[in-house]
This record gives structure tokens, sequence and C-alpha cells, in this order.
């Protein structure tokens, strides 16, 4: 049974409304890169239509994209191997063929490895590095080997390869669609849905690397194109329900986007609520994502507090904890008073530090110790008033 992933038609009945299974075709109506000239880093500010397609979301919500590989690397597969981009394979549980070069660029995750691939690929060659690699007591290796490396790593390293085509998609798993925080209130932006995306670049084993979604978004989708997104609900990350509610909101970087969403959706509803944001990233200069439009909105009494933290601007790195530090008895003030404390970002190092300066300001401002500090705050995550969302 052929499956066509390209050009498809937006089609939608009662039975089967767009979702992860069934993404909707969304037109890019704008795409420009939030950074100025000297930024080390490209963030894209990407607007897509929503017309027609029935999704809404919720500030806090996500949006799936599911993207397809880079070009480039799909021609180096091929010709590494040289195969014939036209022979058919099979890609799916239900017998479905896809060109091979079509099964390459939209089906297949070609970016990552894991122990189980190289395992498997163990059967096509007899490289005696790979077969020492997959021995049980060099586990380590393999991890290491694995992290950074992709399907052409592997193909380079371990040949010569006894392998069809067929056998080594047969290795792959599918394309998972990528989630990105939503940065837009659909109240405020009707039939629209805003992202903010840093697009991923890096050189690791002597080769450069590109995020499959985010480069796709930042080199390759232009305005007037489509990209297949679904609603992804978060019921773990949304406003308060009532609007008189303070909030405090800790996103640096790209976790701006669902505290912009935050921001929009209180400015509609004219919220009577206090909100303060800390954000933080490298050069205020060119890295002060959605600026003139925060500015705006604390102009207006949207947003009460705006601290910001530029670790490059300075001699002494300032971070974002550093700000929450320098305000703390302020900080410790409104959560005293009941507002909601949030913090999208990075899971290995933000969050975990705006985690130990948040306990860091309960303990010297609220006169608690450590272990009575920390408590405090899992009590807060009990009552739904500390949120994070981290990756």
């Amino acid at each position: 049974m052929q499956l066509t992933l390209e050009n498809t038609k937006n089609t939608k009945s009662d039975n089967q409304p767009f979702s992860r299974t069934n993404p909707f075709q969304a037109k890019v109506l704008k795409n420009i890169n939030l950074n100025g000239s000297g930024s080390s880093k490209e963030t894209r500010h990407i607007e897509l239509s929503l017309k027609g397609s029935g999704l809404s979301y919720n500030p806090g919500d996500a949006l799936g994209v599911v993207p397809a590989n880079d070009p480039e690397l799909v021609a180096a597969l091929l010709e590494e191997m040289a195969w014939d981009e036209e022979t058919e394979v099979t890609v799916g549980k239900q017998g479905e063929t896809l060109s091979l070069k079509e099964a390459l660029t939209n089906y297949f995750e070609i970016t990552l490895l894991s122990k189980k691939i190289l395992q498997q690929a163990a059967t096509f060659t007899e490289n005696e590095d790979l077969q020492k690699l997959i021995l049980v007591e060099n586990a380590a290796q393999l991890k290491e080997y694995c992290y950074g490396r992709d399907l052409l790593d592997m193909l380079r390293d371990f040949g010569p390869w006894k392998a069809s085509a067929q056998d080594i998609v047969s290795l792959l798993r599918k394309m998972t669609p990528r989630l990105y925080s939503i940065a837009s209130s659909i109240a405020a932006n009707p039939e629209e849905v805003h992202l903010t995306i840093g697009a991923v670049r890096y050189t690791s084993h002597g080769r450069e690397r590109k995020g499959v979604c985010s480069v796709l978004c930042a080199e390759r989708v232009q305005e007037g194109d489509t990209l297949s997104v679904f609603v992804q609900a978060n019921k773990h990350f949304h406003l308060p329900e009532s609007g008189n509610t303070d909030i405090i909101m800790v996103g640096p970087g790209t976790g701006i986007a669902p505290f912009r969403s935050f921001i929009q959706e209180r400015a509609v509803n004219k919220a009577a609520g206090r909100t303060w944001l800390f954000f933080g990233d490298q050069h205020a200069a060119s890295d002060f994502l959605y600026q003139a439009e925060l500015e705006t909105y604390q102009k207006d009494g949207v947003l009460t507090k705006l601290d910001t933290a530029f670790s490059r601007d300075s001699d002494q790195k300032v971070y974002v904890q550093h700000k929450m530090l320098e305000h703390g008895k302020e900080l410790f003030e409104w959560l005293e008073k009941g507002a909601y404390f949030f913090v999208c970002g990075d899971k290995e190092h933000m969050a975990k530090d705006v985690n130990d300066a948040l306990i860091t300001v309960i303990e010297k401002e609220g006169a608690f110790d450590r272990e009575a500090a920390e408590a405090y705050l899992k009590e807060l995550q009990k009552q739904g008033r500390y949120l994070r969302d981290v990756y």
C-alpha cells in the first residue's frame, strides 16, 4: 500500500479531527529571526494559520510539529551506501511503501542512534570494532558512541555492509514530532498559533550537526509554506483560574514562549493580578527576545515587573537566578500573598539553579532553615502554585 507524506491535503471529518495521528497543514504566515546582528544565536518567531482547522489551545499548551530530515544528510546517506533513491522500501506495520529518498526524508529518524540499532546492525557487518562495541562489558563505550552521532556515522565507521537499503531502514524508528511551547494566546490571535524556536547547530565528532526541526524552521520553511502540526495539551502548566492571582514567571531564552502566551491572555482578559517576568539571555543588544512587546506591556501595566539578566554583558555572568536572589524580599512577599511561580526552559542547569535560588530566597526571607524552606516549596507544589515546563 502506497503511503504519501508530502503535500498532504487537510481533511477533517467528524470522526477524525486534526491530531497527532492526523496533523493539520498550517500555513506559515511569518518566520523571522528575533536575534539582532552579532548574536551567536538564531531564534525564529513563527506565526502559523489555524484557519479551518477547528484547533484551539490554552496558554501553556504545546504545538507538535512533524519535521523532515535535512536533504543534505539524506543525500550523504544515499551516496555513502550507493543506494538508488527510487528503491521502494517498506516503512509501516501494514506493509506501506515509500521510495527510499522519501522514507529517509520524511518517515525515519536518522539523526539518533541507540544501543538497539547498533546491536541489530552488527548482524550486517563483520567489522570487529562494532562486534567489540556491542559486548555487554562495553556498555559504557556503546552509550558514549551513540551520544552525538547519527546513522551516517555508523554506516561510515563500521562497514563494509552486507545489507540492503531495506535491511538498514528496518533498524530505524519512526520520526517523532517535536513539541514546542506555544508562544501566543488564541484570544489575542484568533485562528493563529505562534512559536519561538531556537535553531540548534553544533559540531560533534568532526561534523556539523543540525537540529532536525529547529533548522528546518530556520533554513528551509518560508512564509507561504506549510508545517504539519497538532495541539498537545499541557494540564500541568497553566494560568491560575482567577485573573486576580499574581504570577511570577522565569523564562530565559526560548523559555519566554509560554509566558508570552500568558501575558497576551492576561492583556485580553484585563486580569487584575500582578505579573512579574524574569528573562535572561546572552546580550541585551541582540538577544532580548520580544523586547519592544514586553516593554509596551510593562508601560501599559499588563506586566507589573520585568527583570532581565544578560550573562555576557558584564565580567561576571549574571543569570535569572541571580536576579531572583537580588529581589528575594519582594519575591517572597508575592509568594506569601498567593502568587503562582512558573519556570520554563533547560532542565539540566537553569531549572535546577532557579529551584535552588528559590529555596534560598524562602530560607532567607522566611527565616527558615534549609529543610523548612524545602518543605515550603513542596507545599507550593502540592497547592499547584509551583509549575515547571522543563526539557
